[in-house]
């Protein structure tokens, strides 16, 4: 593979995605070019023009190993990852969370890369796509509109989306099964598990949903709602009856425990292949988080339902990425154009910054003439890319990282809290592998050595000795087309368009197994401590050349 265009990269947005992107490209020694529009062009959430910005929580969730976020964020540090390393220097009390001062974190960060020998900030709009060589755009939900409009040209505007609308993900594991069944509305197969209601258990549940307390948005968040994807408590205030004749309406289903047809059946789509998460279906929702949890745990089989994602309606800029991206975060219509961050259907500040992470180091591997990688699926970081890359397009949605995204232990693994540790333990083993085997700049985590002291996974002995992980294949994908609450708030909750929800996601008033689809939404993440700022924080470190911040670098590396 040779060399592309001019010799360097260009990033656009200088948010935690499009910072950690040029990091990693400029750590490869390839020249960055970073453009970011503030402050000469503010965004309606944005106060300052420092890169980095964090606009909602200063909360990067759960630092612990175990969990989701921790796991993710402990793979970025062991890749050198910038935002992690800055978020770390940043830290302020957080209990389990990596909470951080936002102004001592935003002005680390934006000392890095103005400080970086290999980059290059340039301060205004960029309203089309550059054609000049490999380009990452992370521009983010706020995302200028001329610019959305030539990525709306290039991919298409089907696969486009402004708003989006996410349904509640429960874990399988929670689930009482012995209270539901398999069945679909319109055909004989097991398609949808049922969660039958009397009407007794849906009055209940309905007064509950139309007296629950809703996420207050704010001004940049008033968005009028439609009537083929409206909130679910928004469907229930229009009557005691409303939803058994909507989204909750048992035509065509028979509870096989009684012979009789149920008052009310909530539907439970598979998320997965394996059936380890389940989308309610038409349940997105404005509800606060734990509100969320207090109703949704009234439906019947959900009694003690683990949500992995809560539902909410959110203002956002995404791609629909098994469409338009490679899992190296590639787009399918232009080898050098990568898109990163929330553009490409992650959510969540770490998430996006992990997706950045990937991008920039396979923009500088084009730029050397090197082989894109593939992130292995037992990795948070692969995990995220194969979940975006090959989730069913009619029913995507931006998604976090959770242990429900990872393959499941073979032979399983019990209790929940041994599993998780696992899952862990395998996607470390991994990554190291991973690391070695291609040659990749080695950071400093946090955690390190956690995982020694246990059998070497599988496909950690695989990448060892030189085989391909199982279900990856070829390396060079360019010749082939609850965890725990978050802290952490989404930036602008509203919805898309209705030919869209229509075209993507299905409505509540469509006939036929069309309507079991879910209107898939989520919402802001609310409720969340805001911590006063931290003090005492040292200065990072410089040293020159492109091992800046030599603290996220091992020594030698």
């Amino acid at each position: 593979m040779s060399s592309v265009g001019s010799g360097r990269v260009i990033v656009i947005g200088g948010g935690l995605a499009g910072c950690e992107a040029a990091w990693q490209a400029a750590q490869l020694g390839v020249p960055v070019l970073l453009y970011e529009m503030r402050p000469r062009v503010m965004t309606p959430t944005h106060k300052t023009g420092d890169l980095a910005e964090l606009v909602c929580s200063n909360s990067l969730r759960s630092d612990l190993i175990d969990k989701p976020a921790g796991l993710l964020k402990e793979e970025m540090r062991r890749l050198g990852s910038l935002i992690v390393g800055c978020a770390d220097r940043a830290a302020i009390p957080g209990g389990g969370a990596l909470t951080v001062d936002r102004t001592k974190f935003a002005q680390a960060v934006t000392e890095a890369i103005q400080d970086h020998p290999h980059i290059t900030v340039v301060r205004t709009a960029v309203t089309d796509i550059p054609d000049d060589g490999p380009t990452v755009i992370a521009t983010g939900p706020l995302t200028h509109e001329a610019l959305a409009e030539a990525l709306r040209r290039l991919i298409g505007s089907d696969f486009l989306y402004f708003y989006d609308a996410v349904s509640p993900i429960v874990d399988a594991e929670t689930i009482d099964f012995e209270r539901c069944f398999w069945g679909a509305r319109y055909r004989d197969e097991p398609a949808y598990l049922n969660c039958p209601m009397t009407e007794e258990e849906y009055r209940r549940f309905w007064e509950a949903l139309t007296t629950a307390e809703r996420h207050v948005p704010h001004d940049f968040e008033q968005i009028p709602f439609f009537e083929g994807c409206l909130p679910i408590e928004e469907m229930a205030r229009r009557g005691y009856l409303t939803l058994a004749y909507g989204p909750l309406r048992p035509t065509g289903l028979r509870d096989p425990r009684t012979g009789r047809r149920p008052f009310a059946v909530v539907q439970l789509r598979p998320e997965n292949a394996e059936r380890t998460m389940f989308n309610l279906v038409g349940f997105q929702t404005t509800l606060r988080w734990s509100e969320q949890r207090r109703v949704f745990r009234l439906i019947p089989g959900l009694e003690h339902a683990e949500f992995l994602r809560f539902g909410y309606i959110h203002r956002n800029t995404y791609v629909n990425a098994p469409v338009a991206l490679r899992p190296t975060y590639q787009t399918k219509v232009r080898d050098d154009l990568f898109l990163a961050g929330q553009l490409t259907g992650v959510e969540g500040y770490i998430e996006s910054a992990a997706a950045g992470l990937m991008a920039g180091i396979n923009a500088a591997r084009l730029v050397r003439g090197e082989p894109l990688l593939v992130w292995p699926r037992e990795t948070a970081l692969g995990a995220l890319a194969h979940y975006i890359t090959t989730a069913d397009p009619k029913h995507f949605a931006p998604m976090n990282i959770h242990f429900g995204l990872l393959p499941p232990l073979d032979p399983p693994v019990r209790p929940k809290d041994r599993r998780y540790r696992q899952m862990a333990v395998r996607a470390l083993q991994t990554l190291e592998a991973f690391i070695r085997r291609h040659g990749l700049r080695r950071g400093v985590g946090k955690y390190e050595g956690w995982e020694t002291g246990h059998e070497l996974s599988g496909v950690a002995a695989r990448l060892r000795d030189g085989g391909p992980a199982p279900g990856h294949g070829h390396e060079d994908p360019q010749a082939q087309d609850d965890d725990e609450d978050s802290d952490e708030t989404h930036q602008e909750p509203g919805r898309k368009s209705t030919d869209q929800v229509g075209r993507h996601r299905g409505g509540h008033h469509a006939p036929g197994d069309q309507a079991e689809d879910d209107a898939s939404m989520r919402e802001p993440q609310d409720g969340q401590e805001r911590r006063g700022l931290g003090d005492g924080h040292e200065k990072l470190g410089q040293v020159d050349g492109p091992d800046s911040l030599a603290w996220m670098v091992a020594p030698g590396d």
